[in-house]
Order: C-alpha cells, then sequence, then structure tokens
C-alpha cells in the first residue's frame, strides 16, 4: 500500500513537471490491449517512479521524503501553471484580435510576469526543501529528468494534435 502510494506520488512530481498531463500516449509495454486506462495509468505512474528514482539515484527513504516534498508543492505549481496557461490564451486571442486592445495586452503582459515570478518562487522554495535530503547532483538530475518528461510530452502533443488544436490560428510571428 506504502509503495503503491510512493509511485502514485512521484509519478505526480513528473506529470507536474510535464504541465498536469498524466500517462499520455506511450503505451505500457507488457499491458493487455484490452486493460483498462485506471490499470494502464497505474502502470505508467509505477515505471516512472522507478525510472525516476533510478536515475536520480535516490533511496528509499529519498524517495519518501521527495514525495512528501512534492505533496506540498504541486498544488501551488499545478495551479500557477493552470492559470499561465490561461493568461497565454487570453494574450493569444488579443494579439489575433483584429484591433488588440493596449490597455488588456499590457495587462495580461503584467499578469504572465507575476505568474513566472509567483512560480520562480515556489520553485526556489521547492529547492531549497529538497536540498535538505538530496545532493546537489541529484536535484540537478531531477531538474533535468522533469525537463526531458516536459519536452517529450509537447513533442507527444504536437504529433496528437498536428501542433495546434483546430479552429485555432498560429500565433502572430513576432520582429
Amino acid at each position: 500500500m506504502i509503495k503503491r502510494m510512493r509511485t502514485s506520488l512521484v509519478a505526480g512530481v513528473l506529470a507536474i513537471a510535464i504541465n498536469g498531463t498524466v500517462a499520455i500516449a506511450q503505451p505500457v509495454k507488457g499491458a493487455s490491449p484490452n486493460a483498462s486506462r485506471p490499470v494502464l495509468e497505474q502502470q505508467f505512474r509505477e515505471r516512472l517512479a522507478k525510472l525516476a528514482q533510478t536515475r536520480i539515484g535516490l533511496t528509499d527513504a529519498q524517495m519518501t521524503q521527495l514525495e512528501q516534498s512534492t505533496a506540498r508543492y504541486a498544488p501551488q505549481l499545478n495551479q500557477l501553471a493552470v492559470q499561465e496557461k490561461e493568461t497565454r490564451r487570453q494574450l493569444r486571442a488579443e494579439l489575433t484580435s483584429p484591433q488588440p486592445n493596449q490597455q488588456l495586452g499590457s495587462n495580461l503582459l503584467g499578469t504572465s510576469m507575476s505568474r513566472q515570478q509567483q512560480r520562480l518562487a515556489v520553485v526556489a522554495s521547492q529547492q531549497k526543501d529538497l536540498a535538505r535530503f538530496m545532493t546537489p547532483v541529484q536535484r540537478a538530475r531531477y531538474i533535468a529528468l522533469q525537463q526531458q518528461f516536459r519536452r517529450r510530452t509537447q513533442e507527444l502533443a504536437g504529433q496528437r494534435g498536428g501542433g495546434q488544436r483546430a479552429g485555432q490560428r498560429p500565433p502572430p510571428k513576432l520582429p
């Protein structure tokens, strides 16, 4: 039971790292094609946790502490990710408007910068927390693994959606 919770939590860490997306596109090897989504997602989370522990080089005790740290910071990071995404969506809509509202654009830019600063403050706090039980090399590996998952998720999302969603205009090209 504790192992399952640990696996779910670490997978949550990495899911956060990939902007809240969980169990995407990659089938779990050896999984039955008729397996239910929750079963496949659980298998995915277990593989992800094992991969994270191996690549980062964490002990079981460190994994437990990582889970606790993640539980503390995940809600804030998820909320900020959603808010940043919405702000970008609004800004993109304003920029593609026939007559963009300068004041609204300015407000949205300010909001975007504020959200980024908030996210960086949370990440800095989390890094201080991680420094209590992880070595600098482990923390660097953890960040690299998060970035790798983020990039892979973006690639898969681009393949699934053809790069953009139906009905959306591409963002304007800036000089």
